[in-house]
Order: C-alpha cells, then structure tokens, then sequence
C-alpha cells in the first residue's frame, strides 16, 4: 500500500494518477473523495457535520479491509486530526503501508484553492498541520507531479527489491 498524505490542493490526485502507470497493475486507486463525489455522505447541513467522524472512521476502517481482502492500494488522504493519524497506524499496522507526505508551500496551495474554483478558501491552510499527525517513509517536496511520480515509484520499487 502506498499512502499519499498532504493538504487540499497539494496535487495528491495529479499524483495519483501519475504515479499509477509507474506500479504494478495490480494497484487500486482510493481516496475518501471518491466516496463524496459518489455522494455517499449526507449532502448538506448539520447531518454532513455530524456524520463526518464516522465517515471518515469508516473510510479508514475501510482501508484496511481491503488490504486485508488482497489488495494492492494507492490511497490518498488528508489526516487532519491526531486521532486520524493514530486510527490509521493502527488499523494499517499489520499491511506493508509505505507512507509519502507530499508538501507544497502555503502560498502555491492558496493560489491553487483560488484557481480551482472548487475549494473552499482557507481549507488549504486549515489542513497545513497533517504532516505533524503522520510519520513518513518518504517525504517529497514541488509541484512537478512527474518528477515526484517518479521518485515515489523508485523509492517503493527500492524498498520491495524490484
């Protein structure tokens, strides 16, 4: 399992979809955000607020069902909470998990929030801390999703002995 962890607007999905040609064929693509496009969780008011722990402690318990079921998984994720960091190396302790903080400058995520049209304004500096909630194995800085591509593919391929 490959787990990318950074701010909205960090680029985690251009990465994503970059990163996933580069490794075997046998990677699945998740990330919370699938569910919420789908609609899955409450759409408005005080329901999406108050379901939004449980979604996302399901989404994580999720995540390790299906590494549990044999899959191979490129998750990408903001951990904005120290319980949520804790939650997941817990249930993701027992999978080979190789964990990639992708970090932008706040300046490039806020101009990407204004560009996108799509984020709420300020969330990107409100995520800023979810690097202090994870312990990585790689850590990789820019905006050059090919590049990073490709230095996350060669440092899993590294650590797997391929």
């Amino acid at each position: 399992m490959i787990l990318l962890n950074g701010t909205s607007s960090a680029g985690k999905s251009t990465l994503a979809v970059t990163l996933r040609p580069m490794l075997p064929e046998t990677f699945c693509f998740y990330s919370s955000d699938q569910l919420a496009d789908a609609d899955f969780r409450p759409s408005a008011g005080a329901a999406r607020w108050e379901g939004r722990e449980a979604f996302f402690a399901g989404f994580h318990r999720s995540i390790a069902a299906f590494a549990e079921a044999g899959l191979d998984l490129l998750v990408e994720h903001i951990v904005e909470r120290s319980t949520w960091g804790n939650q997941l190396r817990d249930l993701l302790s027992p999978f080979d998990t190789f964990w990639v903080g992708v970090h932008v400058p706040l300046t490039v995520l806020e101009q990407r929030e204004q560009f996108r049209g799509d984020r709420s304004i300020g969330e990107a500096r409100e995520h800023f801390g979810t690097h202090d909630y994870c312990v990585y194995d790689l850590e990789v800085e820019g905006v050059e999703a090919p590049a990073i591509a490709k230095r996350v593919a060669h440092s899993w391929s590294r650590r797997h002995g391929q």
